[in-house]
């Protein structure tokens, strides 16, 4: 079974409070990518509280962002149409439900044959659940798109897919253009 996990496509990270012109640029890559794709689509969903700013993540970054239940956490219209299962939500940048599922369903139902990811951010929480796979599954490919991701700046993508490469996590281009 091949999986397509669509990392955090949410309107806080396209247009909203952390939105970048690169995050914006992707997102017709990555509606493309799920309509060819044949196998298994996941999303995940950065989830954060009303608290969010007295959290660790929230005294390092204190920018509210993805606010469960509020416009900015949802999911990009034009992408989440496509996808027919329910989000993992995740309170941090990489997740471990995400990896447990995915470690279930190959070992009692089907196995994986290969997992790509795309999505935002290339240098957070793409490379977090890229390497969280690839240790979860070190025989099994993990593969990212890099012309369906964009990092909070071009330099820092740059960086996130160079250090990927390095974790042996396959880095391609299969869209029109690298954002």
């Amino acid at each position: 079974m091949k999986v397509l996990v669509v990392v955090d496509m949410q309107n806080d990270f396209i247009d909203g409070a952390l939105g970048t012109a690169e995050a914006e640029r992707i997102v017709a890559n990555v509606a493309e990518k799920i309509k060819g794709f044949k196998g298994m689509v996941l999303a995940t969903r950065d989830t954060h509280e009303e608290n969010y700013l007295e959290t660790q993540e929230g005294k390092k970054l204190p920018v509210k962002h993805c606010i469960r239940n509020t416009k900015g956490w949802e999911i990009r219209p034009e992408i989440g149409s496509l996808i027919s299962e329910t989000p993992v939500d995740k309170g941090t940048f990489g997740s471990m439900e995400l990896g447990e599922f995915l470690k279930a369903y190959h070992e009692h139902k089907e196995a994986l044959e290969d997992v790509t990811l795309v999505g935002l951010c290339t240098d957070i929480c793409v490379i977090s659940n890229a390497i969280i796979l690839k240790a979860m599954f070190p025989e099994i490919p993990v593969i990212v798109d890099a012309s369906c991701c964009a990092g909070v700046t071009p330099q820092s993508h740059r960086n996130a897919l160079e250090a990927m490469k390095m974790c042996q996590i396959e880095i391609v281009n299969d869209g029109p253009e690298e954002a």
